[in-house]
């Protein structure tokens, strides 16, 4: 079976992270194991200067990992931008669900945080993959409007249309 992917998408400030937070508690707390992808269009860098990893990057080497007892890291010179379903295919296996976080336009379902105070439009509307709304308003969207600050009810939805 495919590993499903559900994608949280908003605008910058409206608590994305934050409730990914609460949801990844949540269904963690329910017995399901949970992966993530953050994508970040501007790069990143998660060696750094001095460490031996960086010293094995910097010398030229294409793929470096880091072990340890506790934890795995993979570093590897790509030459595109991998898509979620990429990224999941090549190197996530032992997952029930992936939450993703960035890449707002893409092919998969989401869930769209909504806050009122920002006075923004919503970037998924005419979207066929938008899922649901988390918001601290009600809205009169065509998909649940689902209570940004109850992240049990969010989880509840996800593992009903996901998991059982």
């Amino acid at each position: 079976m495919t590993i499903p992917i559900v994608s949280i998408v908003g605008k910058s400030n409206t608590g994305k992270t934050t409730l990914l937070e609460k949801l990844i508690a949540e269904l963690v707390g329910r017995g399901w194991r949970v992966a993530t992808i953050k994508h970040n269009k501007h790069g990143f860098n998660i060696d750094h200067e001095g460490k031996d990893s960086y010293r094995h990057k910097k010398a030229g080497a294409h793929i470096t990992v880091v072990s340890s007892p506790n934890q795995l890291a993979f570093i590897q010179d790509v030459d595109h931008d991998h898509s979620f379903e990429e990224i999941r295919d090549k190197f996530i296996t032992d997952a029930d669900i992936i939450l993703t976080e960035g890449l707002k336009v893409n092919d998969y379902p989401k869930i769209e945080v909504f806050r009122a105070e920002l006075k923004r439009e919503l970037i998924s509307a005419k979207d066929g993959n938008l899922l649901a709304v988390a918001s601290d308003v009600q809205l009169d969207v065509d998909v649940p409007c689902l209570d940004i600050n109850e992240p049990k009810a969010i989880a509840d939805f996800i593992e009903n249309k996901f998991l059982k």
